[in-house]
């Protein structure tokens, strides 16, 4: 359950981001709003993983997902265009988060 928990988390904290764009420094009402409930639900689920899963595995999972799902909606919703450089830091990201999961003896599978 900590891993639905931690992708509940993920996605919170990915809406929230993508709402702190839009928020405009926090002068549009709903999405600062929205950038203020998304992220105290990401850090409440993830507290909640927390208790089962290392804050390292868990921290490496979060950051790196979210990196490259906040990538993925500033180019659909923001035309923002990752260079290559940026393509290939994402997937040494994913690379990092892979190894950590499938490798690691402190990951919990």
């Amino acid at each position: 359950m900590a891993f639905v928990f931690l992708a509940l988390a993920i996605v919170a904290e990915v809406v929230a981001t993508s709402a702190l764009k839009a928020s405009d420094g926090f002068t549009r009402l709903w999405p600062s709003v929205t950038v203020v409930i998304g992220y105290g639900l990401a850090f409440y689920l993830l507290a909640l993983v927390l208790r089962s899963v290392p804050v390292g595995i868990a921290y490496a999972f979060w950051a790196g997902l979210g990196i490259v799902l906040v990538t993925l909606v500033g180019l659909v919703v923001y035309g923002e265009r990752p260079d290559l450089p940026a393509l290939l830091g994402l997937a040494m990201i994913v690379g990092g988060v892979v190894v950590i999961q499938v490798f690691s003896s402190v990951s919990a599978h």
